[in-house]
């Protein structure tokens, strides 16, 4: 059994800085990685997806370039070379990370799969072959998620993509069926959309996008409906059957069954956690009744000095929420604060495109909560940036308290959404009230100058 200061679960977003971090602090530590270093993120996330929508948009600029005077003919995809470029650039974030874990003092870095034994002990089956056997009174998982798998008649027979392995696919699918219309289904089924493929995709709930407000979510079906995506809601698979080259599909719609074709399949229906191998009960922590790892608001698990960080703890699973886990459980331990998980904002922005950017509270939550609120909306055909570059899809929203002027949240669907929506949560974090921004000077012609129009519509 071989001691250590700390033991880190997992190189994602939270286990990779934490676990330098903790090194640098004297703490003789050890990161357990069974697969890569990065975590989801770098490996299957962020990186090679963002990757490929970058390649997805230039192929969907250059089919719709004639609106802006310019003439493209006889561009096309390739596919081996989009995945060539997203693999150059996972592999130099991975293998740049790794290097900085093996060059950093007092940590030692393994490869397997992590399982508890006891209070505070694990051994660790290694991808090289053996067990080591190790203990520590600090121990941090950030062991991540994995996607869910439906029980559906046929899926196992006939074969199907998720979000990791349709990243390297060097052939566009025919016609891919995605199942699942949310934030990591709705990214795929556009980006490959554009690189050539038809697109149908089944979301079991009345509309896509189910968290954000109902116009939102209409205005995002709309925009998809008109670039060629088919979307169908209230609608679910029930049987697929292999015929020929193409897989036969049995979905109800509205209560009704009929029957689509298809190449290819992507299941896109949740994430679940990974903690059955790792066996944290063993070590008193509990979980909760969908798998993941119960945590107060400092992420301490149910054992005391054992921490739960990333998308593990079933929290909002976005990389920088996992980056800001590390960073309130090694300021409470090594800092001296006392930084809470419910005192944080939540911004997260969807990479459809037009970018879906978001903040703070819908205006359904408002509502349900009580406030007094006021509601500006303004669409992007009336951004002037938007409508010069030809970019003018979607639509800007602001909830704001309408007693204290204090803007409570915001729905950025537009070019650069992501980007417009941070300006509105610094504005919130540093108590900045609507009239102020209302008549706030910004630089022209950008995308947040378009701020002091949307809340001129609460005025008018």
């Amino acid at each position: 059994m071989k001691q250590y200061d700390a033991i880190v679960i997992g190189s994602g977003q939270a286990g990779s800085p934490l676990s330098k971090q903790l090194a640098k602090a004297g703490k003789k530590t050890l990161l357990i990685e069974k697969r890569f270093i990065g975590g989801t993120c770098v490996n299957d996330g962020c990186t090679p997806t963002k990757a490929m929508i970058g390649s997805a948009k230039a192929a969907y600029l250059a089919k719709h370039a004639d609106k802006l005077g310019v003439h493209i003919d006889g561009h096309h995809i390739d596919m081996k070379q989009i995945r060539h470029r997203k693999d150059e650039l996972v592999l130099s974030w991975r293998n740049g990370s790794r290097r900085a874990m093996e060059n950093t003092e007092n940590l030692d870095l393994i490869f397997g799969e992590a399982t508890f034994t006891g209070d505070k002990t694990l051994t660790v089956k290694l991808n090289e072959g053996g067990e080591v056997d190790v203990k520590a009174e600090l121990i941090f998982i950030n062991t991540g998620t994995t996607p869910v798998i439906p029980v559906i008649e046929g899926l196992q027979e006939v074969g199907y993509f998720t979000s990791t392995t349709l990243l390297d696919v060097e052939e566009v699918p025919e016609h891919l069926l995605v199942l699942g219309g949310n934030y990591v289904g709705l990214e795929f089924a556009q980006m490959f959309h554009r690189f050539g493929s038809k697109i149908s995709v089944l979301e079991r709930g009345p509309r896509i996008v189910a968290r954000e407000d109902e116009d939102i979510s209409d205005e995002l079906t709309k925009i998809l409906l008109a670039e060629g995506l088919d979307v169908y809601t209230n609608a679910q698979s029930v049987k697929f059957e292999r015929q020929d080259e193409s897989i036969k599909a049995t979905i109800v719609v509205n209560g009704i069954q009929q029957e689509i074709s298809c190449s290819h399949i992507l299941v896109a229906t949740g994430r679940k956690p990974l903690t059955e191998a790792l066996a944290p009960q063993l070590s008193g922590i509990k979980l909760n009744e969908n798998g993941f790892i119960q945590v107060n608001e400092k992420l301490e698990t149910t054992a005391k000095g054992i921490y739960a960080l990333g998308d593990v703890n079933g929290g909002p699973a976005f990389t920088h929420i996992a980056y800001n886990d590390y960073i309130i459980v090694y300021r409470n331990l090594f800092e001296g604060a006392d930084d809470k998980t419910t005192e944080r904002p939540l911004p997260y922005c969807m990479f459809t495109d037009p970018q879906l950017g978001r903040i703070g509270l819908t205006e359904k939550q408002a509502r349900d909560q009580g406030y007094t609120i006021k509601v500006a909306k303004l669409p992007m055909n009336q951004v002037a940036r938007a409508v010069e570059t030809g970019e003018a899809l979607g639509v800007m929203k602001a909830v704001v308290d309408a007693k204290t002027r204090q803007i409570l949240g915001a729905a950025i669907l537009g070019e650069e959404g992501g980007e417009v929506m941070t300006v509105i949560q610094m504005a919130m974090m540093g108590g900045i009230t609507y009239d102020r921004i209302r008549y706030c000077v910004f630089a022209h012609p950008t995308y947040s100058e378009s701020l002091n129009n949307l809340f001129m519509k609460l005025d008018a």
